[in-house]
């Protein structure tokens, strides 16, 4: 796979449909188990993330991009729900929520 779709990861619409079709964000191919999200050390903590579901390799290959955040980390789900925002949120971002966490 090839993150064919990484300049998209900040597009809501991409995330959104990434949600909605259980496609990968990264390559665009349908998601399988284990699914991954990558996020800051916050999102980890909050279990929220911004950028979209990926495939561990993808997630892998993100990480090791020039643009990628050093602080980055990964975490694994068998499944996740797509939480948007509330109109009084601050952040106007979509979340995943990753709701049954696996071990890397």
């Amino acid at each position: 796979m090839t993150l064919s779709q990484a300049d998209r990861l900040d597009d809501v619409r991409w995330v959104t449909q990434c949600a909605l079709s259980r496609v990968c964000g990264g390559c665009a191919m349908s998601l399988e188990r284990p699914v991954a999200f990558v996020g800051t050390p916050a999102e980890v903590g909050a279990n929220a993330f911004h950028l979209p579901p990926l495939h561990v390799g993808c997630a892998e290959d993100l990480r090791a991009t020039r643009e990628a955040d050093p602080s980055w980390q990964i975490t694994l789900t068998s499944g996740f729900e797509f939480v948007r925002p509330a109109k009084e949120d601050d952040d106007r971002r979509p979340t995943f929520q990753p709701n049954s966490l696996l071990d890397l």
